[in-house]
């Protein structure tokens, strides 16, 4: 006999057939058995939840933040290391031309924005005295002698 005559005789339906049925049923019986009773409080206890997540939202009153709050939270994103051109925090040579315009000049850039600078430094609910006070305080670590408008 030929190698194709007995690999075709290997492979016929009917030499097939009771392997197939063999693990048909091994696998129809693997499903079978004894079921368990699920408890409800088990089931419970391990899907809970390991953790929670909790956001609190701080609101602060228009017109409350002070000079050095303005600046952490929203200019030292930018000064502290002098991204897009933005004079870096505490650098009195970077500043010496800016400081020259005077802490009404620098309010106005500050306000409508200046560079790279959005208006409010891109903190639109800052009021007009925050602005003030957030450039105070920033030109003051220049070097500057601005007075800090008072919060009320």
């Amino acid at each position: 006999m030929s190698e194709h005559s007995a690999l075709s005789a290997a492979l016929r339906p009917q030499r097939l057939a009771l392997p197939a049925v063999a693990v048909l049923a091994a696998v129809l019986l693997a499903g079978c058995g004894k079921k368990e009773s699920v408890d409800p409080e088990l089931t419970a206890s391990l899907i809970q939840p390991v953790a929670r997540v909790e956001l609190k939202v701080e609101t602060v009153a228009p017109g409350s933040r002070t000079g050095e709050q303005i600046y952490k939270s929203i200019c030292g994103s930018c000064h502290e290391a002098g991204v897009l051109g933005a004079p870096k925090s505490g650098d009195a040579g970077a500043w010496k031309p800016r400081l020259a315009q005077g802490f009404d000049g620098l309010t106005n850039s500050a306000i409508h924005g200046k560079n790279a600078m959005p208006p409010r430094g891109g903190g639109s609910d800052l009021t007009d005295t925050e602005v003030k006070r957030a450039v105070a305080f920033l030109a003051n670590k220049a070097g500057a002698g601005f007075t800090e408008p008072p919060v009320e």
